[in-house]
């Protein structure tokens, strides 16, 4: 397997195909660069160099005890990116991995970076508070944080289902989907991915969205069950100088499955702007 040995000695497994202009993938929790997949040989059979990482303590990357938050996972990125010396790359972040894409470029600058996608995506923060009402309550993150603790497999399961909008009336549902859910959730760490909740849901990355000086697209679905639209997509938007929303009406969380071939079509072409 191909990895990124980490500054604290982490392994950090990537997959990287094709070659081109390079096109970077952080994935959402609890997943895995596999999420991706759909995306990836679409770009990569398009001409384009494709690279998608495990976070830490997800999939086959290092199931760490510390360095299980935003911080770490930013500087984990920009390790990747260093080691192949990645330059003029778009970064495409979904959910988690959007915070992730958002706080390296906060942290990092965009010297390696030309554009960004944000899919799904929860900056600025998911959390309810009184500067942030559009939020969830922590009712919701501590149910997540319970559910994984006590009943995790059987809770990816469960969660699989909404997160691709098979609750809804019409939905086509597809067995397979919900299994790949599960597979790739139960690859984690149960640690790690019991404290990265705290990373998509209580971290304000609100600064990190004004340091994005990059041409920056915002894919959502209106019918975004695990991240609504109005506390993230929207407010992004707003909020990132150069950015642009497109919204899919009716799309769930995982649209990059459920909407995988719009998604590509649209990844494309903002690569070839």
């Amino acid at each position: 397997m191909s990895t990124v040995k980490t500054k604290d000695g982490t392994n950090i497994f990537y997959k990287d195909w094709g070659s081109g202009k390079p096109v970077v993938f952080s994935h959402g929790w609890p997943l895995c660069a596999d999420a991706w997949d759909p995306q990836m040989l679409f770009l990569a059979q398009k001409g384009y160099r494709v690279i998608a990482h495990d976070r830490r303590g997800h999939g086959r990357s290092d199931q760490t005890s510390e360095g299980n938050d935003m911080d770490t996972y930013a500087d984990d990125l920009a390790a990747v990116l260093d080691a192949l010396d990645l330059k003029d790359a778009m970064l495409v972040g979904h959910s988690t991995g959007g915070g992730e894409v958002a706080h390296y470029i906060g942290r990092h600058g965009s010297a390696r970076v030309s554009k960004a996608v944000l899919i799904g995506a929860v900056p600025p923060m998911m959390l309810k508070s009184e500067s942030n009402p559009l939020g969830l309550p922590m009712s919701v993150f501590d149910g997540i944080r319970d559910n994984t603790a006590s009943n995790r497999s059987q809770f990816f399961k469960d969660l699989a289902v909404p997160f691709l909008g098979y609750n809804r009336d019409g939905a086509k549902v597809i067995q397979g989907n919900i299994d790949e859910f599960w597979r790739q959730g139960m690859m984690g760490s149960i640690k790690g991915q019991y404290e990265c909740i705290k990373q998509f849901s209580e971290v304000n990355y609100t600064d990190d969205l004004k340091k994005i000086d990059i041409p920056t697209l915002v894919l959502h679905g209106d019918d975004d069950q695990i991240v609504p639209i109005e506390a993230s997509g929207r407010r992004t938007a707003e909020i990132v100088k150069n950015a642009t929303l497109k919204v899919y009406a009716g799309a769930p969380h995982g649209m990059c499955t459920t909407e995988a071939d719009r998604v590509n079509t649209d990844l494309l072409a903002f690569l070839q702007t």
